[in-house]
């Protein structure tokens, strides 16, 4: 029918424009991760005795819980999870919208480029 059909084309036209949304949200995240990122990664600034841990010339055995699993993870790793997050929504969306342009339907085809139009002008 004519209403079912304006119908699916609207809902790709709007799955359209979610996929464009959240490829830019996985741009914005991206940045803020790159952003939280410590300065330095090198190896010496990781391994530096902090003060109040035994001296390693001495010979004595670092603090056994200084070596332990960190509780809470830094920013940057949430930040990484949430890209993650992104990046499965996205791939997700992004079949979808694919699987309707695959059924050869000019008018669903046509909400799809409208949609993604849409969503890259938002």
């Amino acid at each position: 029918s004519a209403a079912g059909m304006a119908l699916s084309v609207l809902v790709i036209l709007l799955l359209s424009v979610l996929y464009e949304a959240v490829k830019m949200g996985k741009a914005v995240l991206l940045r803020r991760a790159l952003l939280a990122l410590p300065r330095s990664l090198s190896q010496e600034a990781l391994t530096e005795p902090r003060e109040g841990d035994s001296d390693p010339a001495q010979g004595s055995c670092p603090n056994p819980s200084s070596m332990a699993f960190p509780v809470s993870f830094p920013r940057w790793f949430w930040f990484h999870v949430g890209q993650t997050l992104f990046h499965v929504v996205q791939v997700v969306l992004g079949y979808m919208v694919m699987l309707a342009v695959m059924s050869y339907n000019a008018w669903i085809f046509l909400g799809a480029i409208a949609g993604s139009t849409l969503g890259y002008f938002m």
